[in-house]
């Protein structure tokens, strides 16, 4: 019988490979950052945002620690794609289409992140795991966080990253999902190239897929720029702080189901979820023009 980790196409994960890849696990880096307005501002702005302007002490919003910790690598550290080249914190797995996927994220209540805190990120490389199926290899990469301040522990977060091949001439695609109808609040969100660029710029984030047009399309074969996952789970939150005035999230859970892309607006609905009797938890999710489901999330109150 085959060895089912062995593939044909270029890129290909065997054996040997996937040992190597999960020799990462483990791994641990740590990132010191403080903890300032500037970004808040920008953040508010490119949101679209009348928010008061941030001042020491002011609590961060959810996910919006995603503005600080960056890497900072070189320039002569940049890879094709636009990302820092494989093989430092992250394992070198060689499959050139990464996403993030997805994550789990829970808020110490008692100890919330501000500004003008001195804060630090310890992350380390949990799982390396590889799936062979119908769309394709798939390399998966479990990233564990945690976010501490002068006070002590933040939150905790884990970071779902997602390698898949290189896109094939007539590949099988995962049949996409009707997106619920039943939306308590919802917002529409044109994903035009400035608000791309300004998230991207936010998050140093290098990803030619959120920019370069020509890189996106040609290389990724994708059919436009691809909207930041992040960006989407942001807004999923910011549709909730709009609808439920004094919203604080104690967890907050979101996996990408299918690829936004730039060419049509696209929506973000809530509701709360079916079940919840305390009414804290609410389900969110992310819908395109064509009515697919592109991210599901669900937010549960402190």
């Amino acid at each position: 019988m085959s060895d089912p980790t062995r593939q044909k196409s270029s890129g290909s994960i065997d054996g040997d490979t996937l040992a190597k890849l999960q020799a990462w696990q483990g791994r641990s880096e740590t990132l010191a950052d403080d903890i300032t307005a500037a970004p808040l501002r920008a953040l508010s702005a490119t949101l679209d945002r009348a928010d008061e302007l941030p001042a020491a002490g002011t609590r961060l919003p959810e996910l919006w620690h995603w503005l600080y910790f960056l890497p900072h690598h070189r320039q002569s550290e940049i890879g094709a794609d636009g990302h820092a080249k494989r093989g430092g914190f992250l394992p070198p797995v060689p499959l050139p289409r990464r996403m993030w996927a997805g994550g789990r994220l829970a808020w110490e209540q008692g100890n919330p992140l501000k500004v003008g805190d001195k804060a630090e990120r310890t992350s380390t490389i949990a799982s390396v795991t590889h799936k062979a199926g119908r769309t394709g290899e798939l390399m998966f990469v479990l990233v564990r966080h945690e976010v501490r301040n002068e006070r002590g522990l933040a939150l905790t977060e884990a970071h779902d990253i997602v390698y898949r091949a290189a896109a094939e001439p007539g590949e099988k695609t995962t049949p996409p999902t009707p997106a619920p109808k039943d939306a308590a609040f919802s917002r529409e969100i044109v994903p035009d190239d400035v608000l791309l660029f300004r998230y991207s710029a936010l998050t140093f984030n290098g990803h030619r897929i959120h920019y370069d047009r020509r890189y996106v399309t040609q290389v990724e074969g994708y059919p436009g720029l691809i909207v930041h996952g992040p960006l989407i789970a942001t807004l999923l939150v910011d549709l909730l702080r709009r609808n439920v005035p004094g919203a604080q999230l104690a967890r907050f859970e979101f996996r990408a189901v299918r690829p936004t892309f730039d060419i049509a607006p696209f929506r973000v609905h809530g509701k709360p979820a079916e079940g919840s009797a305390d009414g804290k938890t609410f389900s969110l999710w992310g819908e395109d023009a064509d009515g697919w489901l592109t991210m599901q999330a669900t937010a549960v109150l402190a």
